[in-house]
């Protein structure tokens, strides 16, 4: 989580879940983006063998499901998101900002204001969270957005 950024920071979390972030700050600097979910376009059956899945909906929709999905654990750490050899990003279509909604993390009972969670309005690919008081709606404007 402490440099440099576009890398890949995975850790395994609660002795049970591999988890990806990506660096975003310079060298030095802890910071990091969880990655939550995916949508799933290339590599369904490989995906499927590897989560024990096979609903589309199902196999990236969480950060554990996702790391499952794709195969990553700590030898991917590090990893080079832009020029990546096993995990990388790619740019996707805009999401237009009335449609992302920002809310409590999961799982985390400590540090809840902000609100750091971001999902896209109505993705089936996100994970559904844990029962709360309902999303803002409307345009989200950043982290403090309620």
């Amino acid at each position: 989580m402490f440099g440099p950024p576009g890398r890949l920071y995975v850790y395994f979390t609660y002795g049970h879940h591999w988890m990806m972030n990506v660096v975003t700050r310079p060298a030095g600097e802890g910071s990091a983006v969880l990655l939550r979910a995916i949508e799933p376009l290339e590599g369904l059956a490989a995906m499927a063998a590897a989560r024990g899945r096979t609903a589309a909906h199902d196999l990236c929709s969480g950060p554990g499901k996702l790391a499952q999905a794709l195969l990553v654990d700590g030898a991917q750490d590090g990893e080079d998101l832009v020029r990546g050899r096993v995990v990388w990003l790619e740019a996707g279509a805009p999401v237009t900002p009335d449609r992302i909604r920002a809310g409590g993390r999961v799982g985390v009972s400590v540090g809840v204001d902000p609100h750091w969670r971001f999902v896209v309005d109505g993705d089936p690919f996100v994970s559904k969270g844990r029962v709360g008081p309902p999303w803002p709606k409307g345009k989200a404007t950043g982290p403090s957005t309620r």
